[in-house]
């Protein structure tokens, strides 16, 4: 082959190189949307209709149940408020009582109707304890955000009190200041004393099974203090789960 026909060769195959690298350098440049984005602003958009409240009915054990199956609440947290110790531990939480953060549509259920929940799921008249857990930590307090939330938790203790004269309502309503998550291990305590559930929603990891709305609704169903007909529709949808062998309840 000419010296010349060679040249025009590498010429050509240089050329075909340059022009295949700026083309795969455009086409590696495209972008796409990102998912992960818009699903965090989807996910920002619910929190922000939904409210908090807390609570302080005895045990918190049994306080986060209690709210769990209740429709239009989210999710459940147990914790500790009401004192001044910074950081409180369940072996150490001073003038902390225990307590429920209760997150909740406001479309769906109102702080009122969640009064309602809470005076009704207690003895608001014993002092300092509720049934065989006596102590300071188990006292009767509604934490309020605000003037409105106030008014209406004053109410309701009046309206509390009409319904029976001969011992005091004991409750305290105080401003909402630091909630203070508890420890892991007693979170959604009741659902994890049943294995089996657990497993039928597929052993989430410990952070997942806090931040749950099916787990918090499996909380209150285990602890049998759902109202009746929630209690029997998770009933049903179990009972169908394991007639057609599903490996993994996933919603209710």
């Amino acid at each position: 082959m000419a010296v010349s026909e060679k040249k025009k060769l590498h010429l050509l195959l240089f050329v075909f190189i340059i022009l295949t690298v700026l083309f795969f350098d455009k086409t590696l440049s495209i972008r796409f949307p990102d998912r992960v984005h818009e699903t965090s602003r989807d996910k920002s958009d619910s929190q922000q209709r939904f409210k908090v409240a807390v609570f302080a009915l005895g045990s918190f054990w049994r306080s986060e149940a209690v709210f769990g199956c209740i429709p239009g609440v989210i999710r459940t947290t147990a914790g500790y408020s009401g004192g001044s110790k910074l950081n409180p531990e369940y072996r150490s939480l001073a003038d902390h009582a225990e307590s429920v953060q209760v997150e909740y549509d406001p479309g769906m259920i109102s702080f009122r109707e969640l009064l309602d929940v809470f005076w009704s799921s207690h003895d608001p008249r014993q002092v300092y304890g509720q049934g065989p857990d006596v102590g300071n930590q188990y006292r009767s307090i509604i934490f309020v955000n605000g003037t409105e939330e106030s008014r209406m938790a004053a109410v309701s203790k009046e309206l509390e009190q009409t319904r029976s004269r001969s011992s005091i309502v004991t409750t305290q309503i105080l401003q909402l200041g630091m909630f203070y998550p508890a420890e892991p291990e007693h979170q959604k305590f009741e659902l994890k004393q049943n294995t089996f559930l657990i497993q039928l929603i597929g052993n989430l990891p410990q952070e997942e099974l806090e931040r749950s709305s099916l787990a918090t609704k499996l909380n209150g169903y285990v602890a049998e203090l759902c109202p009746s007909n929630i209690q029997k529709q998770i009933d049903a949808k179990i009972n169908e789960i394991i007639k057609k062998g599903w490996p993994i309840l996933r919603e209710l």
